[in-house]
């Protein structure tokens, strides 16, 4: 009987009619393999994942395939996205075992989810061998297997160790990670690393703030060129917005195309504050693009932030996005489609597969005339038309804590800098930044509400919810330190002090039930499902490190209350990443950018004034805050905004009040004297 029919989760939901007799991750799967002495199939992917719908098709919808395991296992299904804890552990015993990992993760367990052998995509052929042969080896070699498994169990709880060395994440050991970052970089084309090439959007916030402390030109012209690449490539979405996962070259043409939230929300992060320093156009055009994606195509009013759209449309990757030149005539007329063909780099002999392409951006049109920017984005309104009416990939709905906690990070970034800028562009684009500003802010607020509502569980989080619903999985430590980090955002956005106390309550939580010796943190907490290992990855990946979230977040809030023991806690916890700053920046990011925010100070900015929106000072305060700032504005003494308190009116003009590191500087009120208190 196959048991994920009731499921919140879309990937799983995707299995709900296999012929496999699957399980969902409970204590039950595990009981009935003890009964039946079998051992145990533990499949993790996740929605938007190509390989793990190949996988799907291929052997889980087969019937021959159903009867093996139906017979031989007990079959468990894993969306790593809910539960990112099983993940970590079983990751971990994939790549000790293989030397590397990945989805669809292919996982064999004896009854108590000891792993004993591990790997990823198999093809059908492979996979009924490999099912044969580990049936037989558990009934004819157990004690064998059995010792295989002891072997990794004892392998993934030292790379899960907590407790090692310590330094204090100092200035130089910034300088060095910045130095070794310049040294991997790709001249060429940006970014790190080889095929398949991933945005760096942790190391790129790092670079952005290490510029800002130290004027490094090579720190600002890695994040540039990089940001500019990318935005010119295939891997961004040059009619709707947003950016795929990957690009499977290292060009950034031909992306993996799956678009994830947790990528987009901290692109946001990176071009806006790209634009905040530089006021570059391309940089401010892209933010906008990546803020209008969000909240058109994965926000869902009341409901929060989707996960991500799938990779695949109708089973075949690409679908709905490529292009023939014969395509773009059909839609915009000979000229203008040959002029597009042009602008978009779509050949004959195509950049994908059939003679198709995919849409980069080959001409730079941010800074051209505007009646040619005027002409570009009718042809992407008219040509995005057209694309509306093909099949569309599917979206995840499950909303995840921690992503979405990004998302609203970012969208307040975006949004309280674009409302303090004035109208920037033509009429026609100041018109549709507006519009966008507006649906983010609508957006990110919905979102927020949603994250208090439905996921704060008797102060504690909840990992997933969808379509309303809240999962039964508990938060991980990065749910608790990225929504914690958005609440301090939210808290400075509106003035609004109960986002601050519930800030407050998360970080508690996480300083009681996640707390490891040394200043570390596990990622789950100390009464959470017990695991074969409890995991604390220190390092930053896809999205931040739960620890990198929580020192974030911690940073934030002790500014914006004065409460040192925050403070405390948050360098103490970036000690213990400390040694692996300077020798592995690449997977750092997120604690280095931490870690800036404690050297700056951080600054703690307070501008009291009855036009938050609109006063000169909020303005200025935003444009040139330091490295992980903290700003709030208002009425003096408003109730539940700590910087706000004992903070009058200069005879009767709205004031600055700026402080640095719990040392505070006098009150001025031109933005010449705070500009230059901020410098």
């Amino acid at each position: 009987m196959n048991r994920l029919g009731g499921a919140t989760s879309p990937y799983l939901l995707q299995h709900a009619d296999n012929p496999v007799d699957w399980w969902p991750w409970c204590d039950e799967a595990f009981a009935e393999a003890r009964r039946r002495d079998v051992p145990v199939l533990i499949s993790v992917g996740y929605s938007a994942c190509h390989w793990c719908h190949v996988m799907a098709h291929e052997s889980f919808e087969n019937e021959g395939v159903g009867r093996l395991l139906n017979e031989g296992f007990v079959s468990i299904k894993v969306d790593r996205e809910e539960r990112p804890d099983v993940d970590a552990v079983y990751m971990t015993a994939t790549q000790a075992m293989t030397g590397q990992g990945g989805w669809p993760m292919t996982v064999f367990a004896t009854p108590d989810g000891t792993p004993f052998y591990c790997g990823t995509y198999f093809p059908r052929a492979n996979f009924v061998r490999l099912l044969q042969s580990v049936s037989t080896a558990w009934q004819d070699q157990r004690e064998a297997v059995l010792r295989q498994g002891a072997a990794v169990v004892e392998a993934i709880g030292g790379a899960q160790a907590v407790g090692g060395p310590t330094a204090p994440l100092t200035a130089d050991l910034l300088d060095a990670a910045a130095t070794q970052l310049a040294d991997e970089y790709d001249e060429t084309s940006g970014g790190f690393g080889r095929a398949p090439k991933f945005p760096p959007h942790l190391n790129l916030l790092f670079l952005l703030r290490h510029y800002q402390r130290t004027g490094s030109a090579r720190s600002l012209e890695i994040v540039r060129h990089t940001c500019e690449a990318m935005a010119r490539g295939g891997i961004h979405d040059q009619l709707a917005g947003g950016f795929a996962r990957y690009s499977v070259d290292a060009y950034w043409t031909v992306p993996h195309f799956e678009k994830m939230l947790y990528d987009n929300a901290l692109l946001l992060r990176v071009y806006t504050q790209l634009w905040r320093l530089t006021g570059d156009a391309l940089a401010l055009r892209v933010a906008r693009d990546i803020a209008r994606f969000l909240a058109d195509e994965l926000h869902r009013p009341g409901q929060g932030f989707a996960s991500a759209l799938d990779a695949d449309t109708e089973g075949v990757e690409g679908l709905t996005y490529v292009w023939t030149p014969a395509q773009l005539i059909e839609v915009l007329g000979s000229e203008d489609g040959r002029w597009a063909a042009d602008l978009f780099a779509v050949t004959e002999t195509g950049t994908f597969e059939h003679g198709r392409s995919v849409l980069k951006l080959a001409r730079d049109v941010d800074d051209a005339d505007p009646a040619v920017r005027e002409r570009w984005q009718d042809v992407v309104r008219r040509l995005l038309a057209a694309r509306d009416t093909r099949p569309q990939p599917a979206r995840d709905d499950k909303v995840v804590a921690a992503w979405n906690g990004l998302a609203v990070t970012a969208l307040a970034e975006f949004v309280r800098l674009v409302e303090t800028s004035g109208r920037i562009g033509t009429e026609g684009e100041a018109n549709l930044l507006e519009g966008v500003t507006i649906v983010a802010d609508g957006a990110m607020r919905d979102t927020a509400e949603y994250l208090a509502r439905v996921h704060m569980v008797d102060g504690r989080l909840r990992r997933a919810s969808r379509d309303g619903r809240v999962g039964e999985p508990a938060g991980v430590l990065e749910d608790y330190g990225c929504v914690a980090e958005a609440f301090c955002a939210m808290h400075q956005v509106t003035g609004e002090g109960r986002w601050l106390e519930l800030a407050g309550q998360l970080l508690d939580s996480a300083l009681t039930h996640f707390a490891a010796p040394g200043g570390a943190f596990y990622d789950t907490a100390d009464d959470a499902e017990q695991l074969v290992a409890r995991p604390a990855d220190p390092t930053d990946n896809a999205t931040p490190s739960g620890r990198s979230a929580i020192a974030a977040a911690l940073v934030a809030y002790s500014a914006l209350t004065g409460q040192t023991r925050y403070r405390e806690a948050a360098e103490a916890a970036l000690s213990t990443v400390a040694p692996i700053v300077g020798r592995h920046p690449r997977f750092t990011g997120y604690a280095a950018t931490a870690g800036e925010a404690l050297l700056s100070g951080p600054y703690e900015i307070a501008v009291v004034t009855a036009d938050p929106a609109g006063d000169p000072l909020v303005a200025a305060a935003y444009r040139h805050a330091p490295p992980g700032a903290v700003i709030v504005a208002g009425q003096p003494d408003q109730p539940g905004v700590p910087l706000l308190a004992d903070r009058p009116l200069l005879d009767g003009r709205p004031a600055a009040y700026v402080c640095r590191g719990f040392v505070c500087q006098r009150p001025v009120d031109t933005v010449e004297d705070l500009v230059a208190q901020l410098g």
